[in-house]
């Protein structure tokens, strides 16, 4: 999956903060910043979430009625949970606790089983064990404790490997992982941990043949992760970031702090619906810091989205790619009243960009849409259409299908963002500090009927897509309808676009 961006022919402060104090934690990821670390300004940044310098310590001593675990005999976290009934408290001793030596040894809780790691706990897979904690129990809970060394394969995960629904993983360090250091099931709440440098994502959000509802992201540390570089070992696989999320269906993502990652920070990919993105500091990801791609129906919200995308969009413009690339990038996503969520829009208020490569780039690529070859999502197709093969002609040229089989960017209310660029911070001359609300000229495939320039009349003039009451501070440019046409704030705001009523433009601050 990922995104598919060409075939054009023109050139509220979280539950989970309450129980963390705010630390000092230079240096945690691993991973160098893309620039310097200044101390959080806003309210959301004054309350990130600095878990994995000094995480939250366990208990010293077994709780009642639990089982103690003994890290001198290997093996014996996964044996004793085997022979305890279900809804059984493990206490886990400090030191190293191993597994037997074969790949496919893991830890299979049974419903309701709650692991506890005392201080200086660690579950070490040795980089031979592939999975940590797997099976399909519900409502497990794992605390306290460290999960390193696991060599999980690509697009798979370590701790809840079989996405099993319930499971809350809260004050947890998943580290230097390979594939995902954590998947998700269904009612999955992951609070106060730190998910850092494990070689693909801190967290993989998927479960296998159902849409995954109601999942709980709290207050945590997402940091240095995708360290086996997968963008570049598979180009455009769309396989990294800090935290993919596939087909989630009412998501809470909240005062967490996301940085330094390899490629994008937040990434929801194909068919995901009703997030809420709010209160998170978003900085120094090589990438986007959030990537909302043909998903529908978000509130993005007072976040603190600083020095993003400095990597991907000086590459790009080195090599001379005109398009647009974005600190948030939506890709044929919008609100769609049809969805039952908690808002029929995508909205985006009150957040703070700061010396971001670029701002926000709203796309849809004529080329892809159901049924389509051009599709990257696979096989899947809209929320709105049940069959596939129901998107081909004739039917896909006229009323519904026309407007179902596709992914839309549609009804996006951009306002009350503070938008601040510094060129010489940024380092750039040229392609950085853009807005754009564009499409490519339609070509594929020859049955399409979105080809020419139909989508980007629809993106920019049709479909409800709004800037206005925002406040910009530096150089910024527009582009608008196709990569050709870059246009200055005036422009921006008069006949025919007229977007960004209400809005101020300034030079500087204090200019």
């Amino acid at each position: 999956m990922g995104i598919k961006r060409r075939h054009w022919v023109l050139p509220s402060v979280p539950l989970a903060l309450a129980l963390l104090a705010a630390t000092g934690c230079e240096g945690t990821s691993g991973v160098p910043a893309a620039g310097p670390t200044a101390a959080p300004s806003t309210s959301a940044a004054r309350s990130v979430a600095h878990v994995c310098a000094e995480p939250a310590a366990g208990p010293a001593k077994a709780p009642a009625g639990a089982v103690t675990v003994d890290p001198a005999k290997v093996g014996d976290l996964a044996a004793k949970t085997k022979s305890s009934p279900p809804n059984t408290t493990f206490w886990l001793r400090p030191g190293k606790h191993r597994l037997e030596r074969n790949r496919y040894a893991q830890v299979i809780p049974k419903k309701g089983d709650r692991y506890l790691g005392a201080p200086g706990a660690v579950l070490d897979g040795r980089k031979i064990n592939q999975y940590a904690f797997g099976g399909t129990a519900r409502d497990v809970t794992i605390r306290y404790l460290t999960v390193q060394g696991f060599v999980a394969p690509q697009n798979e995960g370590v701790v809840n490997h079989d996405s099993a629904d319930g499971w809350l993983i809260e004050h947890a360090t998943i580290q230097r992982n390979s594939g995902a250091g954590l998947m998700a099931g269904a009612r999955q709440r992951v609070r106060a941990s730190c998910l850092r440098g494990n070689g693909q994502y801190g967290m993989n959000a998927y479960k296998d043949g159902a849409p995954l509802r109601g999942l709980v992201v709290e207050g945590n540390e997402i940091t240095g992760n995708n360290t086996g570089d997968w963008e570049r070992r598979r180009k455009g696989c769309g396989c990294t970031g800090g935290i993919k999320f596939w087909a989630v269906d009412g998501a809470d993502v909240r005062g967490n702090w996301v940085h330094d990652n390899r490629g994008a920070g937040l990434w929801a990919d194909t068919n995901n619906n009703d997030f809420r993105i709010e209160d998170n500091v978003l900085e120094a990801n090589d990438g986007a810091a959030l990537i909302y791609e043909t998903s529908y129906n978000a509130v993005i919200r007072d976040n603190t989205i600083r020095r993003n995308n400095w990597v991907e969009g000086r590459r790009a413009a080195e090599r001379g790619d005109t398009f647009p690339f974005a600190t948030v990038y939506l890709s044929e996503s919008g609100g769609e009243p049809r969805i039952r969520a908690r808002t029929d829009r995508i909205e985006i208020y009150r957040n703070v960009l700061e010396d971001n490569w670029s701002g926000i780039t709203l796309w849809e690529n004529a080329d892809r849409f159901c049924n389509s070859p051009a599709n990257t999502s696979s096989g899947d197709c809209t929320l709105l259409v049940k069959k596939t093969g129901s998107c081909a002609r004739p039917a896909i040229a006229k009323a519904p299908l026309y407007a179902d089989c596709r992914w839309k960017t549609q009804r996006v209310d951009i306002h009350d963002n503070r938008f601040v660029l510094d060129k010489s911070v940024v380092k750039c001359v040229e392609k950085c500090g853009r807005m754009a609300l564009l499409a490519n000229y339609g070509t594929y495939p020859d049955w399409s009927p979105y080809q020419g320039e139909r989508v980007a009349e629809a993106i920019t003039r049709e479909q409800h897509n709004r800037w206005h009451d925002n406040v910009y501070v530096g150089s910024w440019k527009f582009v608008v309808h196709d990569p050709s046409r870059i246009l200055d704030s005036w422009q921006w705001q008069s006949a025919p676009y007229q977007q960004d009523a209400g809005s101020t433009f300034r030079a500087r601050d204090g200019g």
